[in-house]
């Protein structure tokens, strides 16, 4: 049998189920290449009682985990909610292949946070991620999906790549905006959302500079045209 269990967004996130779930598994696996986690390996297989090891992107993206639930009970723990990568449904789709056994336990992700905003859920459009630029090679087409959401008044969820600090996604963002010659007047930062150290900023991005207390993981928001309700919600968070 193979779990996909989500944590949730902190360390007592897990449900009462995914406890249950990893009671019964052999193994217990760690997907830790798509978020940047506000705690530690250590931290986590302490609060769960189990031993934990971690697997890089190729190793889920493998077979493998399919072929040890062929013998035994397998779980893979995944931040927020377990089918947020697209490499998860794929690890579906090759149980069903196999005839493996497969059980999805679910959890609280980003997309359930982000509605601590004000911001209503189905007023967003597609979800778009910021890549960390490398010496010769700074895409940012990622503003084209933002582009898009603005065209037809749906805000745009950022997800920003795992290692890549605040300041320098600010500053990505800043050069990726003049380049696309797009501007916008305040934007949303969440910072570590159902967390101990959860923040949300809603502010002009010069002065988002002088802020040094955003910490991963954390995404940011580009909201388009505002309800008066959303308005207000936002005003909180200036």
């Amino acid at each position: 049998m193979l779990y996909l269990i989500g944590l949730g967004l902190n360390l007592n996130g897990i449900s009462k189920e995914g406890l249950s779930a990893i009671d019964k598994c052999d193994k217990v696996y760690l997907e830790a290449y798509t978020v940047e986690f506000p705690y530690t390996l250590e931290q986590l297989s302490e609060n769960l009682g189990k031993k934990i090891e971690k697997l890089d992107r190729n190793e889920v993206e493998s077979d493998r985990l399919v072929k040890e639930a062929k013998k035994q009970n397998i779980a893979l723990l995944v931040y927020g909610c377990p089918l947020f990568a697209t490499t998860h449904q794929t690890i579906l789709e090759d149980a069903s292949k196999q005839k493996v056994k497969i059980k999805v336990i679910y959890a609280a992700s980003v997309f359930d946070a982000i509605a601590e905003t004000g911001l209503q859920l189905y007023k967003f459009g597609k979800v778009t991620s910021m890549p960390a630029w490398k010496k010769n090679f700074s895409p940012d087409s990622f503003l084209e999906i933002v582009k898009e959401n603005q065209s037809i008044k749906a805000h745009s969820l950022i997800l920003v790549d795992i290692g890549l600090g605040f300041s320098d996604a600010l500053n990505q963002l800043k050069i990726s905006l003049k380049n696309k010659k797009m501007n916008f007047d305040k934007i949303v930062i969440c910072s570590n959302l159902g967390g101990e150290n959860s923040k949300i900023i809603y502010s002009f991005l010069e002065s988002l500079e002088k802020n040094k207390k955003i910490s991963a993981p954390y995404c940011f928001i580009i909201p388009a045209e505002l309800h008066f309700v959303e308005k207000e919600a936002l005003s909180r968070f200036e």
